[in-house]
């Protein structure tokens, strides 16, 4: 099934010789991000050669966009590999992204446009829509362009840029994380609360900055909490079961 959909993806792409390794780094971005490629697979140079009908140079062009993005690790003599997430790169990733979303927010503030807003409302009712049909990718994929706008009407281009990697790192990890279900109903309401004080020029621009900072980190203290559960959950109960045979049968020897 996985090997069917990204070579639907493959099959629908009118390749561009001069943009094959952006193409093909592409695919395989959102084969990652949808979970089609899991942390650990590997990424087989002839096997995609065969499947994407191209050299090796554009597919290894590729790999290496990959790796600058966190998205895959090289490892010499051994191969390509999907790279695993760690509790440790998601505590990394949000506070660092909830503080740069902030500063983008305050900077926006005073730089937002009639139709930077309008643009905002329309993909907030598109965010409504798919929250009400239950779709979380269509969810994630509005809630992605929602920030896009005020971000890049900060006008801070190494912001923009920086925050570009953490954000897609940070869908990587919910996408990857698919029995994680964030409340997306409370993630509208925080929505509506950000267009809301973009509309209002008659506040304190740091509270616009504060909202979006502790909607992340909000989205941060549950992902955590999620992987707590999946800690707990995996964890072998081995030594309370243990223990009562232990006693057990030590009562025994000493029956005897």
């Amino acid at each position: 099934m996985e090997s069917e959909k990204l070579n639907g993806k493959i099959k629908n792409l009118n390749f561009q010789p001069h943009v094959l390794g952006e193409q093909v780094s592409r695919i395989l971005t959102e084969a990652i991000l949808e979970g089609v490629l899991k942390g650990g697979d590997q990424l087989v140079e002839a096997e995609l050669q065969k499947r994407f009908g191209i050299s090796r140079s554009p597919l290894r062009e590729a790999f290496r966009d990959l790796e600058k993005k966190g998205l895959v690790v090289i490892i010499p003599r051994r191969g390509t590999f999907v790279k695993r997430i760690t509790r440790k790169d998601i505590e990394e990733n949000f506070p660092v992204r909830a503080a740069l979303e902030g500063l983008a927010a305050r900077e926006a503030y005073q730089k937002m446009t009639g139709n930077a807003l309008a643009e905002m409302s329309h993909v907030l009712g598109e965010m409504e829509k798919a929250v009400k049909e239950n779709d979380t990718k269509a969810y994630w994929r509005n809630h992605i362009e929602f920030h896009d706008i005020f971000i890049k009407a900060s006008g801070n281009e190494i912001l923009i840029n920086v925050l570009k990697t953490l954000r897609m790192h940070s869908l990587w990890y919910r996408f990857s994380y698919q029995y994680y279900k964030e409340d997306l109903f409370r993630s509208l309401s925080v929505h509506q609360k950000i267009l809301d004080h973009f509309r209002n020029q008659d506040i304190d621009q740091n509270e616009i900055g504060k909202l979006v900072q502790e909607h992340i980190q909000v989205a941060y203290q549950s992902f955590l909490s999620f992987l707590d559960e999946q800690e707990i959950g995996s964890r072998p109960a081995t030594s309370s079961v243990a223990s009562n045979t232990e006693n057990r049968s030590r009562m025994t020897e000493d029956r005897k």
